[in-house]
């Protein structure tokens, strides 16, 4: 029963919604040749912050060597 706390308490769709946008951000992050996982991590802990920081940001240009 234990397991079930968080989703009648209340906090289950805020959950939800910064495991989605930190999902979307590594998706985002990925497109300007970013590192997915690191903006995932900080995504979680950030959230909208790293959002909008990594829109922000430009395109990661392809090194040739």
């Amino acid at each position: 029963m234990d397991q079930f706390v968080l989703f009648t308490d209340g906090r289950a769709p805020w959950v939800a919604g910064w495991g989605t946008l930190a999902l979307i951000n590594a998706g985002l992050a990925q497109g300007k040749n970013r590192r997915g996982l690191i903006w995932f991590l900080l995504s979680l802990v950030f959230g909208p912050l790293a959002t909008l920081v990594l829109v922000l940001l430009p395109r990661v240009r392809p090194t040739l060597f």
